[in-house]
């Protein structure tokens, strides 16, 4: 199929394109990357009366760290922050999630912020995005605002992202040093949207867990924390038995569906064995 008719923007500014968006909201929709709207449009599961395309805003395009934060603009590509020691410096979770996204010529077009606005279930970013505890910067004509990973992530294909907004940053706050990470996922084909991921960070004193995060994607209608695992960690023995009760805890929180690629029951089980997996790597990493 191909896409039904629609005007075409190519603002020359980033105020430029926040006004085309205003004018045309809600109609308007972003063109970054296009790997996930395209093929959406082509389906006529999209329908924009107006593309922004913001791929003449340099200054968009970036990836560094201020301060204590890995910033990263709207038009920072996957294969970029992929291969970026900056990232793996300040965001080693977000380096090891890269190696399970997509493929090449779909990394090297797509965005991050793309990628967290499409808001895909089965998306990697969002997991990693909730664990790291990232700041969406979304910009309009009106003005700016922040919002945190879990109030920006609402269903399928759905965030709190406003019709006459654009995502223009994503703030990640570094790694600290002491943190142990891992992103482990289940998928048809290397590359392809996650049957199960899931993300996690550690922090280990004295042998037991101060702080550990756990996010999952591909088992519900977002991405989601697993805080009440998480909560029955803290203060438990950096081990193996306290590994294997948090993985059981959370197999038994999330209501997975069915689909093509696997049942219920299937992605319960794959919940529990990958959270296991990612606590243990994770706490053998926390220093």
């Amino acid at each position: 199929m191909k896409p039904a008719a629609f005007d075409y923007a190519r603002p020359a500014s980033v105020a430029a394109a926040l006004q085309a968006l205003a004018d045309r909201a809600p109609e308007a929709k972003v063109l970054a990357g296009g790997q996930s709207l395209v093929p959406m449009m082509n389906f006529r599961m999209a329908r924009p009366a107006v593309l922004v395309d913001i791929n003449r805003l340099a200054e968009l395009d970036y990836h560094r760290v201020e301060g204590d934060t890995l910033v990263i603009g709207a038009l920072a590509r996957h294969a970029a922050l992929r291969a970026s020691p900056v990232v793996r410096a300040a965001c080693p979770l977000m380096a090891e999630a890269y190696q399970h996204v997509a493929n090449g010529p779909v990394r090297n077009q797509g965005t991050l912020c793309g990628n967290l606005c499409h808001a895909d279930p089965a998306s990697e970013m969002p997991a990693v995005a909730l664990v790291t505890d990232a700041a969406m910067v979304l910009r309009s004509a009106r003005g700016e605002r922040r919002l945190d990973a879990a109030a920006f992530f609402r269903g399928v294909y759905e965030t709190a992202a406003r019709p006459d907004e654009l995502l223009v940053e994503v703030r990640v706050p570094a790694a600290p040093a002491n943190q142990g990470w891992s992103f482990q996922e289940v998928s048809v084909r290397k590359g392809d949207f996650a049957i199960v991921g899931v993300a996690v960070t550690l922090t280990v004193a004295k042998g037991s867990v101060a702080e550990a995060r756990i996010a999952v994607c591909g088992v519900g209608p977002r991405a989601a924390r697993l805080r009440d695992v998480e909560r029955s960690l803290t203060g438990r023995p950096a081990a193996e038995a306290s590994f294997g009760a948090a993985a059981d805890a959370a197999a038994a929180s999330v209501n997975p569906q069915e689909d093509v690629n696997a049942s219920a029951a299937y992605r319960r089980d794959l919940v529990r064995a990958l959270v296991r997996r990612a606590l243990a790597e994770a706490g053998g990493r926390a220093g």
